[in-house]
């Protein structure tokens, strides 16, 4: 037996279930002391499942029962009626949370400025240093660039701007926004986003 608390608080999950006797949801996302009525026209089951009204109006929701939940989860299309240029950007803002970026230009080239030492041509700097050669003769991939690569179905002779391209044609197949809904591409779409990911930001090829 425990020891009341000589302080007066009850950290105890029973105390706090009685303080808060608002719905609690299981596992399942079921709201088990909802009395409502599943929402789909017709149907008398409990709405135990909350689901948003529009991707626009996520705080409002209709209460289904399960087997309705489901079939309207099935339907839903988060980027119902946007085009393709306003989901990549969303897409390119959602990789920064929503805060854009500015670039940062080239800080060797503002060092040498400090100096008053122009570079036109560009030969001091990251330039003086490259081996233009090295880049494309006898260069060793590491395996999961090779792997990439071979997902994308792009040449290791490519720029990034070329793999770039064949990673867009691929997501534009593979996505389930881009083919009605169809999520029986996801794992290769998964891959193919992997497979950018280790390219994007790789040394071994030109921009």
């Amino acid at each position: 037996m425990t020891k009341p608390d000589p302080f007066g608080f009850d950290m105890s999950v029973s105390s706090s279930k009685k303080k808060n006797p608002r719905g609690r949801r299981a596992m399942s996302g079921a709201v088990d002391t909802s009395v409502r009525t599943c929402d789909h026209e017709g149907c008398e089951e409990r709405g135990l499942f909350r689901a948003p009204k529009a991707p626009d109006v996520l705080d409002d929701y209709f209460w289904f029962c399960q087997a309705h939940v489901r079939e309207y989860n099935q339907k839903w299309n988060f980027f119902e009626g946007v085009t393709e240029a306003e989901i990549n950007a969303q897409q390119s803002r959602d990789k920064v949370w929503e805060r854009a970026t500015k670039p940062m230009g080239n800080p060797e080239a503002r060092a040498w400025s400090r100096l008053g030492i122009e570079d036109p041509h560009q030969i001091l700097g990251a330039n003086a240093t490259q081996n233009p050669g090295r880049a494309q003769q006898g260069r060793k991939l590491p395996p999961t660039e090779k792997r990439a690569l071979d997902i994308l179905e792009a040449q290791e002779s490519w720029t990034k701007t070329e793999i770039r391209r064949a990673y867009k044609s691929l997501i534009k197949v593979l996505h389930p926004d881009m083919n009605g809904g169809d999520r029986s591409q996801e794992d290769q779409l998964q891959q193919v986003v992997w497979a950018w990911d280790q390219l994007k930001a790789s040394r071994n090829f030109r921009d």
